[in-house]
């Protein structure tokens, strides 16, 4: 098979499920997939992007097996956002008050590491990925990420984080208000899922997004984030 697509049998080992599970997916066209020559094959891409949707209602049981098959070689698995996030990539207050000042705003705190080549590229990716379908949530978290990873435009794998003043509106599924936001920037699609899956945990562990919310500066933002991070069990 080619290297570009999934097998049957390699799917149900990258999702960590049993084969039979997966296959009753594909048929009643839970899963995207094809047929060639007879055999079921899947595209890497599609999968990442179906995983992503798929993870907004996964419990945390589920979202710590998405950490386990997802491992990556470029963080720790035992605190993945503490491996990518730093100090000077986190900014509170965040002064933007729309959506692309969001996103731009950002894309200027990651560059703090100068670990992103292409700034431009990036926040038109992140742009198009916000216009097929925004990454905010109901609880005012937003994770903005290119739909696809951008190897060419980051040096090492990066997360920025910032929390505005007050919320604004950012597409969340109830019309609320997104005041959080982890800008995830991986040069592959095994750090993104892990590190999405981590993040999906952390917003499930209780008292966390108020204890960040409630954060009014970066330092003690920052020092939030690492220590839940360092805490949560795989």
């Amino acid at each position: 098979m080619s290297q570009d697509w999934y097998t049957l049998d390699e799917l149900s080992r990258q999702l960590g499920r049993d084969r039979r599970e997966i296959e009753k997916l594909v048929h009643r066209g839970r899963i995207p997939g094809r047929k060639i020559s007879g055999d079921w094959q899947f595209h890497p891409a599609e999968i990442t992007h179906w995983l992503e949707q798929e993870m907004r209602e996964y419990t945390d049981r589920e979202l710590a097996l998405v950490e386990q098959t997802h491992r990556s070689g470029e963080v720790n698995d035992a605190s993945p956002v503490a491996s990518l996030l730093t100090l000077e990539t986190t900014q509170v207050p965040l002064n933007a008050r729309t959506k692309r000042s969001v996103l731009e705003t950002l894309v200027e705190v990651a560059g703090r590491t100068w670990q992103i080549w292409q700034p431009a590229a990036i926040l038109a990716a992140l742009q198009e990925r916000e216009a097929v379908l925004s990454t905010a949530f109901d609880n005012g978290v937003s994770i903005p990420h290119p739909r696809n990873p951008l190897p060419d435009a980051v040096g090492q794998s990066v997360i920025a984080f910032g929390k505005t003043s007050s919320g604004i509106a950012f597409g969340a599924p109830n019309r609320g208000l997104t005041d959080m936001f982890f800008l995830i920037l991986c040069r592959d699609s095994r750090t993104h899922l892990q590190v999405l899956a981590r993040l999906g945990r952390l917003m499930q562990t209780p008292g966390f997004l108020d204890k960040l919310r409630a954060t009014e500066d970066s330092v003690t933002a920052y020092e939030t984030i690492v220590e839940a991070d360092q805490h949560l069990l795989v």
